[in-house]
């Protein structure tokens, strides 16, 4: 931290004694905020206002002792990244060690020598501002990395798409769908926008399908359908590898999309809850997408006869929980299909 910089910071000084605080006072007011606290209670009161930059904290004080005020400042997240300095008369080897163990960062005996505090104020709040430096520019590149996956997961959709041209905005709509069920079904809304974007990979594994099976016009034979069923684990297999959340999630949708409730599905007959939430999420908004569509083997069917089946497969093939979700917004679900009509 710059000197001019820390010109800016604010130190709160919390100790009982009117002579400490007067002279501490006098040290730093020079060169800082400085705020002052006579009790923990005080202090607490303080800190309700905002969070200073650091804190100067006696230990022996009437109300609360500065070992227990210090424990209850870092488990407040609000302010558990505050530096906390002891100062006191407690000069043993075990008092200093308890202090660090209470998450302090320095400790300064009393009597006190005035340049020694200044210095160590300004080292600390130096550390300080160089970890919140650090702490931005890991953001920002998480940040960056974040918006470079998620342009990748959107090409990799738009392959799909090509792929199997006859899907068009399949894949955005699915991920409407997908994220309106989760925030229905009360999911964390991190885990929705994720959802959002895993979505619309759940079908990355028809990239490898040959043409002659993916685009065929009429009902699959047996060993068609026997390879056709391959591109969960085909699309399983292109997503592993990235431990990111979104991409985690991804790789589940693509595996998973098409077991059923019942145990009847594939490719694995997972049944139930055995089967990820955002796979089974994805199965009702992937299901309802293809009915109201049209395939090379079948027409589109009407809105009224999609949310007929849909109803009709709750504890059959999707579950019935995450049904409920999707009918009782149904009028949603219609302006989604209609909006990003293909």
């Amino acid at each position: 931290m710059t000197l001019i910089a820390q010109e800016r910071a604010t130190v709160l000084i919390v100790d009982d004694s009117p002579e400490n605080l007067q002279l501490l006072t006098g040290i730093l007011g020079a060169h800082f905020r400085v705020l002052v606290a006579r009790n923990g209670q005080q202090a607490l009161a303080r800190l309700e206002i905002g969070s200073p930059d650091l804190i100067l904290l006696d230990i022996v004080m009437p109300d609360i002792d500065g070992y227990t005020l210090c424990q209850q400042i870092k488990a407040d997240p609000r302010h558990a990244d505050v530096p906390v300095i002891f100062i006191s008369v407690n000069s043993a080897p075990e008092d200093e060690v308890r202090g660090f163990e209470c998450g302090a960062i320095d400790y300064i005996r009393k009597p006190f020598h005035g340049p020694s505090v200044m210095h160590r104020v300004r080292a600390q709040l130096a550390a300080q501002h160089r970890k919140l430096g650090l702490l931005q520019a890991l953001k920002h590149e998480a940040n960056e990395l974040q918006r470079s996956r998620l342009v990748m997961i959107e090409k990799l959709a738009k392959a799909t798409a090509f792929k199997d041209e006859e899907t068009g905005l399949h894949v955005l709509r699915v991920a409407h769908y997908a994220r309106l069920i989760a925030q229905a079904h009360g999911c964390d809304p991190a885990w929705c926008e994720d959802l959002f974007y895993a979505a619309p990979l759940h079908d990355i594994g028809k990239i490898g399908i040959p043409d002659a099976i993916l685009g065929k016009p009429g009902k699959l034979n047996d060993a068609e359908w026997q390879v056709m069923k391959t591109h969960t684990e085909l699309g399983a297999q292109l997503l592993e590898g990235d431990d990111a959340s979104v991409m985690v999630m991804a790789r589940a949708i693509a595996l998973h999309h098409h077991e059923r409730f019942d145990g009847a599905g594939y490719p694995h007959g997972l049944a139930g809850d055995a089967i990820p939430l955002e796979a089974r999420i994805v199965a009702v908004a992937d299901v309802f997408d293809a009915l109201v569509s049209v395939r090379p083997y079948k027409p589109a069917l009407s809105l009224e006869q999609a949310m007929t089946i849909i109803e009709q497969s709750a504890g059959g093939h999707l579950d019935p929980v995450l049904v409920r979700h999707f009918l009782n917004q149904q009028s949603a679900m219609v302006a989604i299909s209609q909006t990003y009509r293909d």
